[in-house]
């Protein structure tokens, strides 16, 4: 399996609606570098989730554009993107039937022909994958059998069997406890990939993502390093609370704490 570098992947203007006069996603734009880490924050309902499809390619933009290494994805067949672009979404397959094995193959099926059964190649990509993120063990159990963790794990080597530029990450530690939580993020963390992913956690976000992109009512309110763009107003703004950065020693590690606002008095 080559060694991954990412893609540059870029959303110009972008909008969606899920009706004419229901706007989801107004005008986003963002730049983000080949093998950085962006953080997608907001509030429920902020258009997290829309802008992670649209990135993605299973809804179209109504207005703008998703830009891989300046190529437009409206441009590129379907199969196209699918060697580019791969996806961990928050809902899992419950079938039994497959094997951790025979859902991480299922990652190669955008690099074949027809339908045609995978081939030598094929084979030792799905190894080297499940060695990469240590599941060779887990190889012949029943994916229903496993715990939420190694779920995630495994739906994470199907996404890297597509030897993809850029891997679209929505709440990847969503249910999941502390343990798996850090297992998850210290994973994406070695991928070497483009890596997009939207996270509630905005501790979490500041270690985890190189970039990351605020989302408020379907409009992007901040966009570049933590640092940067997580300060208290652009928070308290986003999440409609009252937010304190604070900074955490020895480590100087920031840590956000949140205080809903004082009620107004009449």
């Amino acid at each position: 399996m080559a060694c991954a570098t990412g893609g540059r992947i870029e959303a110009i203007g972008l909008s969606w609606a899920a009706t004419p006069d229901q706007p989801i996603l107004e005008n986003v734009s963002f730049s983000l570098a080949a093998g950085r880490c962006m953080g997608v924050l907001g509030a429920n309902g902020a258009g997290k989730s829309t802008l992670l499809r649209l990135l993605y390619r299973y809804y179209r933009p109504g207005a703008g554009s998703v830009r891989l290494d300046g190529i437009d994805l409206a441009t590129m067949p379907a199969r196209q993107v699918a060697r580019h672009i791969a996806a961990v979404l928050q809902e899992q397959p419950t079938d039994f039937a497959l094997t951790v094995r025979e859902i991480v193959a299922l990652g190669r099926a955008p690099h074949r022909r027809g339908i045609a059964s995978g081939g030598a190649r094929d084979a030792q990509i799905v190894d080297e994958v499940l060695d990469r993120l240590d599941l060779h063990g887990f190889a012949p159990r029943a994916f229903g059998t496993l715990s939420g963790g190694e779920k995630q794990r495994v739906m994470v080597a199907r996404a890297l069997a597509q030897e993809p530029d850029v891997l679209i990450l929505d709440e990847p530690t969503n249910h999941l406890d502390i343990r798996h939580q850090l297992e998850v993020l210290r994973l994406v963390r070695r991928l070497g990939v483009t890596v997009v992913t939207s996270l509630h956690d905005l501790n979490l976000a500041t270690t985890l993502c190189d970039d990351v992109l605020i989302l408020h009512r379907g409009r992007a309110i901040a966009f570049g390093p933590p640092e940067v763009a997580l300060t208290s107003d652009t928070v308290s703004r986003a999440f409609s609370v009252t937010a304190r950065l604070e900074r955490l020693q020895p480590s100087d590690q920031p840590h956000f704490t949140f205080h809903l606002p004082e009620p107004e008095r009449t």
